[in-house]
């Protein structure tokens, strides 16, 4: 079918009026056609039809900090603050990984991203086999930006993540060349140095240049941590984004995850430069990395989208969750108006999709947009009474996964009655648990 129609359903666009309607979607192949108006004449043949009435219609998804090659640490490494989890578990286990393991943490990953309506990723890998990270990305349908981790610098990594400047740096523009613009530009491609203290002056230096030459984004990690702070000063001898502007690589390309510690030097830098950044509030919370001041940091006018970060620090991706903690956590600190239900969905959709430059093709459900889509069925329990209820409240507050159930990507069916149609679900959960037993021998 070339045509796909959605009737009488409810639609929440997250355009810039904030619109909520009711009535019919239509897209033709990948691209949103008519939102709002009823539809009378279609050709039956070519035309998919979906009787949705009472359903909600969502924008995908979008996920801004997620470590996909982390989805088979799940549960291996609880209750521990940053370095020590990165030390003790995380830099041992990554460094264990092999190209099966690789794609089979993508494809465990992918599979619950999809599953509760997440359709859009920025995605960070390890060291190696990169490319078999893609090639799950390519075969499951998810939207991603996604890159190899570089890390040329640091006295604790173990030596199957230690790397040479030049090699991550040719390896890195090879994976470019290679899936950068993939399928239609559903796969794109980013550098991803993963954090100051594992990176050497000189490859980030050489990432901003790369970056600028390639128009791609930046991904790494900055101010999560007080050790990690302390780490960068005695380094460098400045905080972690006053280093990063020092070397030029803050901008509207550079993705800064976490920045829980900043100071006001810091935050007018980010404000100034227009850097993004994510907020990943079940991370910070299970590694007690401390709360970040996203409230302060939207006033100040900077681009916030929500991320899960990886699966052994959360321990799910489920983006309900994160929207869920990112609307009560601020409350605490900043009183019960803060971060409401419509404010942090904008987050979950529009705001990530301009947090990753991709708003003129997702993040709301207008005209001319990509076809990236989550149908709620919220005839439940713990979502009712439905009458004049606040849709926003409905989906934040109340709503969970399992109300999924359906999610389109460019316009394909990925989700279909809460299946996943795109990853084998059997055979991916036998891999995973054979990829994980083999890595744990292996460390």
């Amino acid at each position: 079918m070339r045509m796909t129609l959605l009737r009488d359903v409810t639609i929440v666009t997250m355009n810039d009026r904030d619109e909520i309607l009711t009535g019919d979607v239509m897209f033709d192949k990948d691209i949103i056609v008519s939102v709002g108006s009823r539809i009378t004449s279609y050709d039956p043949e070519t035309t998919a039809v979906i009787e949705a009435k009472g359903k909600l219609l969502l924008p995908g998804f979008v996920q801004t900090h997620i470590h996909l090659c982390q989805t088979l640490f799940r549960g291996q490494a609880d209750d521990m603050a940053l370095m020590d989890w990165l030390r003790k578990r995380i830099w041992p286990l990554e460094a264990a990984h092999d190209e099966e393991s690789v794609y089979y943490s993508a494809l465990l990953g992918i599979g619950e991203l999809l599953r509760s309506g997440t359709t859009t990723i920025l995605d960070m890998e390890t060291v190696s086999h990169t490319d078999f990270a893609f090639q799950a990305l390519a075969a499951s349908g998810i939207r991603a930006i996604s890159g190899k981790v570089m890390m040329d610098d640091g006295g604790d990594v173990p030596a199957g993540l230690q790397e040479d400047t030049d090699r991550s740096l040719a390896e890195s523009t090879a994976l470019l060349e290679k899936w950068h613009g993939h399928d239609g530009g559903r796969l794109q491609y980013a550098y991803s140095p993963r954090f100051v203290v594992s990176c050497s002056e000189r490859l980030l230096t050489e990432v901003r240049d790369l970056s600028a030459k390639h128009q791609v984004l930046v991904h790494t990690h900055a101010a999560e941590n007080l050790e990690e702070i302390e780490l960068v000063m005695r380094q460098r001898s400045m905080r972690n984004i006053v280093y990063l502007d020092h070397l030029g690589l803050t901008s509207r390309r550079l993705v800064l995850a976490h920045c829980i510690w900043l100071d006001d030097e810091e935050r007018e830098i980010l404000r100034r430069t227009g850097t993004r950044m994510t907020h990943c509030p079940g991370s910070n919370l299970k590694l007690a990395s401390g709360i970040a001041p996203v409230p302060d940091l939207l006033e100040q006018g900077i681009h916030i989208g929500i991320g899960a970060d990886g699966a052994p620090c959360n321990n799910t991706l489920d983006m309900f969750q994160e929207m869920r903690l990112t609307a009560l956590l601020h409350k605490v600190r900043c009183g019960p108006e803060a971060m409401n239900a419509r404010t942090v969905l904008r987050m979950a959709t529009i705001g990530g999709a301009r947090t990753l430059g991709l708003d003129h093709l997702i993040g709301s459900i207008e005209p001319g947009k990509k076809a990236d889509l989550v149908l709620l069925d919220l005839d439940d329990f713990h979502t009712f009474p439905s009458y004049e209820a606040d849709p926003y409240s409905r989906v934040v507050y109340a709503a969970s996964r399992g109300n999924v159930q359906d999610v389109w990507i460019d316009g394909k069916l990925v989700v279909e009655n809460g299946r996943v149609k795109t990853v084998d679900r059997g055979i991916v959960l036998r891999e995973a648990d054979r990829s994980i037993a083999r890595l744990l021998k292996r460390i």
